[in-house]
């Protein structure tokens, strides 16, 4: 039976359902986000850190310039690139591709974390001035912005010399603004290196958390020494990078990899507004010092710990269960039957709500926004962006999946009836 998607003759219909708002969406989204990663970095800094200023302090062109912007930028990229090609680590498979292929990737993402942090303490000893970046961040973010549009210009015009089974099934619809939006091409390559995978969990993950230690040693040559909130933030969100590194394998198995094609979504998410908003509440720490009460900070640590608990054991209850469904720490879960030979989880953690990890990942994000206190709204945009993001991706989820279950999901939902939070969401 043909799929939708699909028109007489083979090729991709022109009628395939559209996401993001379709064709306006492509056309405003690339607008209005690289305005809001500028808007945000000004704001962070300004003494009354509002999201309500009015006129909005957005730079002028001469403060989106500076000639060591695009050689830092540029530099950090071709290191990653250096540190991708290195041959450490296991190289592993993908899930099974539509023309029945895997394709392999190399499994060292930590180790670029690692080396990345050495080279850094390198730096630190020979007294560069790392703070600087903290005057760099919009010239920095407008020269990640302008990379973006060319990378995403090139995964366009190169899509189309890319064979039909390697097209992402909803990126391909005929509109040429949203194709570029949404992506064409599944899994681009040079060879075997895959552009997908590299930007995910490499030069932005990683430059997110660089610029957070910018941002502490900024506050040392400000105040002869780093706060606790600034220390909580960094050390929680340090841990989140280096975890999503250290299970890099499990990235193999996600929508961004196995589902969207890559287009300007994802290259301008992974390569600007990564480091740039979540970053967000360090830079906001440099201007507005916070203190903290060993109450408060052992109620956030508290908070991040259980965030990250469920964050890291729902995941890797579902990695191994999508690897290999008979190993004992899954085989045992009651699961439900799909008609497509698969099965579905019921209970662990996956019986708890149909989104555990998004549950630990707002935890986690509440935590990261605490220790910048309450005067100001601006340290709570990512924790706002990201439950919108996570609401929005779980109700994509939720369409995949009734199209692919169809009447198990269905059966699935009434035995697992919360999508995020139990009993109220």
């Amino acid at each position: 039976m043909r799929s939708k998607s699909q028109a007489p003759n083979g090729k991709a219909s022109h009628n395939t359902e559209r996401e993001f708002g379709g064709t306006l969406g492509a056309v405003c989204i690339p607008i209005f986000l690289p305005l809001t990663v500028l808007f945000l970095i000004c704001a962070s800094r300004s003494p009354d850190a509002s999201l309500l200023q009015w006129p909005l302090p957005l730079p002028s062109l001469d403060q989106l310039w500076d000639p060591l912007a695009p050689v830092l930028l540029l530099g950090w990229i071709a290191l990653h690139v250096l540190l991708y090609l290195l041959p450490v680590g296991k190289v592993s498979e993908g899930l099974v591709l539509k023309d029945g292929t895997c394709l392999k990737y190399p499994i060292n993402g930590f180790h670029s974390l690692c080396i990345s942090g050495a080279l850094l303490m390198l730096l630190l000893m020979l007294e560069a001035p790392l703070g600087h970046v903290f005057e760099l961040m919009l010239p920095l973010a407008a020269c990640a912005t302008g990379a973006s549009f060319v990378l995403s210009l090139y995964l366009y015009v190169c899509s189309f010399w890319a064979p039909p089974h390697a097209l992402a099934l909803g990126g391909n619809t005929g509109n040429p603004l949203y194709d570029f939006f949404i992506g064409r091409e599944l899994n681009p390559r040079i060879g075997h290196f895959d552009l997908k995978y590299f930007c995910e969990l490499r030069p932005g993950l990683i430059g997110w958390v660089v610029i957070n230690f910018a941002m502490l040693m900024q506050e040392v040559e400000l105040r002869g020494s780093p706060s606790l909130a600034m220390i909580l933030v960094n050390s929680f969100q340090l841990l989140y990078v280096a975890d999503a590194l250290w299970n890099e394998e499990a990235v193999l198995t996600t929508m961004d990899i196995v589902h969207d094609g890559f287009g300007f979504m994802l290259v301008f998410g992974d390569l600007t507004w990564v480091p740039f908003t979540y970053s967000l509440q360090a830079a906001y720490l440099v201007e507005h010092p916070q203190a903290l009460s060993p109450l408060g900070v052992a109620a956030i640590i508290t908070l991040n710990g259980i965030g990250y608990y469920i964050f890291r054991k729902s995941n890797s209850q579902k990695n191994q269960f999508r690897r290999n469904p008979t190993h004992p720490s899954v085989a045992r879960l009651e699961t439900i039957a799909t008609a497509t030979g698969k099965r579905l989880l019921v209970s662990g953690w996956w019986g708890l709500v149909r989104h555990p990890n998004y549950l630990g990942d707002l935890l986690m994000a509440l935590a990261w926004s605490l220790p910048c206190g309450f005067s100001h709204l601006l340290p709570y945009f990512y924790v706002i962006y990201f439950t919108v993001l996570l609401i929005h991706r779980e109700a994509r989820d939720e369409k995949h999946c009734r199209a692919k279950y169809g009447l198990a999901w269905d059966t699935y939902c009434r035995r697992v009836p919360y999508r995020i939070v139990p009993y109220i969401y």
